[in-house]
């Protein structure tokens, strides 16, 4: 199996059309059509259901997309990391991120380290830690940001200077808008919004004796998508500050948690790394900062 035949099939799949994928890669259909099926006969699955005007992945087809994704991708850096291994002063750097307003510091690393080395180029995926320590277990990222304890016989790990803060976001006419913090208390028989990964490792031991009578009305991955649905009243978000915007224009608004509930951030690295000039430089930069 090549890499070569993996993104024509992923052209494929994306475009639904042998057409319109054969242009995109600049080779003939037949060709690709070719490809495609030696790809199935070498695998002895179906990948695509024909119809008319259009393909559709099969079962066999979606399994092999996620896989073919994440093997492209490291082919890529792979051809990136030995392309610049003699430059010191150029490369890539691939981050993982969870939502944090801790981002800044990091952020802010970049951009003074882009002014000793102008050529760095940097790619930024998000997600909350189980995606992002997925993707920085199989290579795919130099580091990744977490919100919890790294498990020190994975990762190493430098520590962000701030932690975050919890708190509740809710409509400002909503019933808790009035009070200066919230207590576990407080939240009984809310519909609340929250991702699971805080849910049972933040809130529940927070709320203690309280936290049965809590009503997770959703789980989201994303703080603002969270945010759209109380501020149509469905509920009321628990995330960190500072990722929502709760201007006066906004219509919401955010009280801390009492007692108070504060996650340190962790940017985090696999143990046995073999770094790229460029990252060991970043890598250096962020140990003097932090």
């Amino acid at each position: 199996m090549e890499i070569r035949t993996l993104r024509y099939f992923l052209a494929v799949a994306r475009e639904e059309n042998m057409s319109k994928a054969a242009e995109l890669l600049h080779i003939s259909q037949p060709a690709l059509s070719k490809a495609v099926k030696s790809l199935e006969e070498e695998l002895g699955k179906k990948l695509f259901v024909r119809h008319s005007f259009s393909i559709e992945l099969t079962e066999e087809g979606i399994l092999l997309r996620d896989r073919a994704e994440d093997l492209v991708s490291m082919a890529d850096k792979i051809e990136k990391e030995f392309l610049f291994l003699d430059d010191i002063t150029t490369g890539d750097l691939y981050f993982g991120l969870a939502e944090s307003y801790q981002v800044r510091y990091l952020a802010r690393e970049i951009r003074l380290f882009k002014q000793k080395y102008p050529g760095l180029r940097y790619h930024v995926s998000s997600g909350d830690t189980e995606q992002v320590t997925e993707k920085l277990d199989k290579g795919l990222l130099d580091f990744a940001l977490i919100c919890e304890t790294p498990d020190p016989n994975k990762y190493e790990y430098v520590v962000l200077p701030e932690a975050d803060r919890f708190g509740l976001v809710m409509r400002n006419d909503h019933k808790l808008a009035k009070y200066d913090t919230i207590s576990p208390k407080d939240l009984e028989e809310i519909p609340l919004f929250c991702s699971e990964q805080s849910w049972e490792k933040d809130i529940a031991p927070w709320a203690k004796e309280h936290f049965s009578k809590y009503i997770l009305e959703g789980s989201f991955r994303l703080s603002y998508n969270g945010s759209l649905f109380a501020k149509e009243g469905l509920g009321c978000l628990l995330t960190f500050e500072h990722l929502i915007d709760t201007s006066k224009e906004s219509g919401l608004i955010f009280h801390p948690l009492s007692p108070s509930v504060e996650i340190r951030q962790y940017l985090i690295y696999n143990r046995y790394q073999t770094f790229t000039p460029i990252a060991q430089r970043f890598l250096e930069q962020i140990k003097d900062s932090f």
